[in-house]
């Protein structure tokens, strides 16, 4: 349940800082406007606050482990979003990060 719980929270964090980059983007560089960027400074503060509630109290390792499902998410946000199609070494390379998020986060620990 713990490691559910801590994926669907990276999960979560991907969807507010990809997001709300996203929204700063569009708002900027697509002149969409400043609700935009409002909207996307709101979500990145979100991103601040879900990475709070994973379930491992250490911040370098969240942060850490967090960059790779960011690697990942930002491809796949890219696909959904903006009709991105990475090729097999932008796939690759996510798989990579996320072995990396893997053995960052749930490989067994002892305690020292």
């Amino acid at each position: 349940m713990t490691i559910i719980r801590s994926l669907l929270l990276f999960v979560l964090a991907a969807l507010a800082e990809i997001g709300g980059a996203w929204l700063i983007w569009q708002g900027w560089r697509e002149n969409r406007g400043l609700w935009w960027i409002a909207a996307g400074i709101v979500a990145l503060g979100a991103y601040g606050f879900v990475a709070t509630l994973q379930p491992d109290a250490n911040f370098g390792r969240i942060l850490a482990a967090y960059g790779g499902v960011f690697v990942a998410g930002s491809l796949a946000w890219g696909m959904v979003v903006d009709k991105f199609r990475p090729d097999r070494w932008d796939l690759i390379g996510a798989a990579i990060c996320l072995i990396g998020v893997a053995v960052i986060m749930y490989a067994p620990r002892t305690s020292a």
